[in-house]
């Protein structure tokens, strides 16, 4: 299967669980930015709820190519962010275990959220060893090709889960609450259940074994 998809800030588990049903996969580089979707923005889960991670950026009003997207490092974000990371899952089983990649990831400071955006993607699909090609878009094409899953803006924040047809959240261990919250940044199902992520993934696809 190939699937067509935006970029994403530290991807929930439905962004992963096409992924990993996939054998290509395009990232959408050449759309203009869209603001209030997870293009710069995740949600991890805290102990008062589920807490939004939002990466800002600069000119989020105007029309610019989501290439040319540029980070506003005038804000502490990064530091918000890990400290909030920190709170969440500090405790959590594998935190001790994948932390230090992220923490490094993030502190870098890229100019672009599509390099940070990457960056990230890249490293959560080694620690999920998730073998995958990855392209990126050379142009905007309303409609793709034939044979390609346009998958863009589908895993949004405005969305329900219902929308997704092909993804049914299959439930794991969470620090948090008494009910299981479903498509939370990959951060969440790594931290709570680490070399088990990729089974999760797998078995939350099921729309997709069949296609």
């Amino acid at each position: 299967m190939k699937v067509l998809i935006e970029t994403q800030y530290m991807p929930s588990v439905a962004y992963f669980t096409l992924l990993c049903h996939a054998e290509e996969v395009f990232i959408e580089v050449s759309e203009n930015f869209e603001k209030q979707t997870y293009r710069n923005r995740c949600e991890i889960l805290t102990s008062h709820g589920t807490q939004r991670l939002t990466v800002p950026v600069q000119s989020a009003n105007s029309k610019i190519p989501i290439r040319n997207m540029q980070i506003d490092h005038r804000q502490k974000w990064i530091n918000n962010h890990w400290r909030a990371i920190q709170s969440a899952y500090g405790k959590a089983p594998f935190f001790e275990y994948y932390s230090t990649y992220f923490e490094n990831e993030l502190k870098k400071e890229k100019k672009h959220l599509i390099e940070l955006n990457q960056s990230l993607l890249t490293l959560c699909l080694r620690l999920l060893q998730l073998n995958v090609s990855i392209e990126f878009t050379k142009k905007f094409e309303l409609t793709p090709a034939k044979g390609i899953l346009d998958a863009r803006s589908a895993v949004h924040p405005k969305k329900p889960l219902e929308s997704m047809t092909w993804f049914q959240p299959k439930e794991y261990y969470q620090m948090f609450g008494k009910n299981f919250v479903p498509n939370l940044s990959i951060l969440d199902l790594l931290f709570c259940v680490g070399p088990d992520a990729l089974m999760v993934l797998k078995q939350s696809g099921v729309f997709l074994k069949n296609k």
